[in-house]
């Protein structure tokens, strides 16, 4: 009974500091549960402490931990799943793909691993077999909310608009005041010419998450297109107060204040872009939209240095 109640209490004591964020913490009375674990519940542990490590950062410690659990068990999918994970926090994607594909190939229902795998295949470019893997994921787990965004928005970037308009709506329907899909849907409804309904999806996501400084951009230039540049300037400088070290809300500033004839203020913005991101430098350099103020002495100091 000593034993049983020694155990549980590290593991629950564990938990909780994992729960708080004190990672390391966690570890240490894993290790502690790990002398009054049988083999059954060392083996669970383990593969907790291999999840931890990988939370840490730690890749060497996560993987021995997951590795050990093959040693033991050769069809542990979750241990499979967390090299797969591990590999792909790493850029490794073939490698994690190979271990996502086992952990599938054992576990057939395992939804986790189907949706990474599709994330993983979409960052290497292979939208053919992301769209296939986000697919399998909502067939197993149609309340997929993220898997639903991820789609539509390959469906988006490859301008099936129509089919990401249906992805955003089945994601809406899961959690509909989430504030990037309200941010997707204006991105497909601007795309499919219902500016209006853009405008309120964009301006809904900003009521949801004031510090997404894209919902503020996308938005901006929508009045700008509509030559409109006053109400864009009011529309980015909010996004400009609430998000001010986006570099890219400043330089956009830049050219509205061009458009309106303010050059000193679109200077002003233009420096201050670069002082925030010095990638940005070229960029302003070439832009034909701020040719006005390229002639101006404090722009030829810092620009033609």
């Amino acid at each position: 009974m000593k034993r049983n109640y020694m155990l549980n209490n590290y593991i629950n004591l564990a938990e909780d500091f994992r729960q708080n964020n004190k990672l390391f913490k966690s570890i240490e009375f894993l290790k502690k549960a790990l002398s009054y674990a049988d083999k059954i519940d060392k083996y669970e542990i383990v593969l907790k402490m291999g999840l931890i490590y990988d939370e840490i950062g730690n890749y060497t410690l996560a993987e021995e931990k997951y590795r050990h659990i093959l040693e033991i068990n050769p069809n542990e999918a979750r241990a499979y799943y967390g090299l797969a994970i591990l590999y792909d926090e790493q850029k490794e994607h073939l490698k994690a793909i190979e271990y996502y594909e086992k952990a599938i190939e054992i576990k057939p229902d395992y939804d986790r691993a189907y949706f990474f795998l599709a994330d993983t295949w979409d960052c290497m470019g292979n939208k053919e077999n992301a769209i296939k893997y986000y697919k399998k994921t909502i067939e197993l787990k149609p309340d997929d909310f993220w898997a639903y965004i991820n789609l539509g928005s390959i469906y988006e970037e490859l301008n099936e608009n129509e089919k990401a308009l249906e992805m955003i709506r089945q994601a809406m329907a899961i959690k509909s005041d989430n504030f990037l899909a309200l941010f997707n849907m204006g991105v497909i409804m601007k795309k499919l010419g219902k500016i209006d309904e853009a405008i309120d999806s964009y301006m809904l996501s900003i009521k949801q998450n004031n510090t997404y400084p894209y919902s503020y951009l996308n938005l901006a230039i929508i009045f700008k297109e509509r030559l409109d540049y006053k109400y864009a300037i009011d529309i980015i400088s909010l996004g400009i107060k609430n998000n001010e070290k986006s570099a890219f809300l400043y330089y956009n500033r830049a050219c509205f204040y061009v458009h309106i004839g303010n050059l000193k203020l679109a200077l002003e913005d233009a420096l201050k872009a670069v002082e925030l991101n010095i990638n940005l430098m070229d960029y302003i350099r070439e832009d034909e939209e701020l040719d006005p103020i390229k002639e101006m002495y404090d722009y030829k100091v810092y620009f033609n240095k």
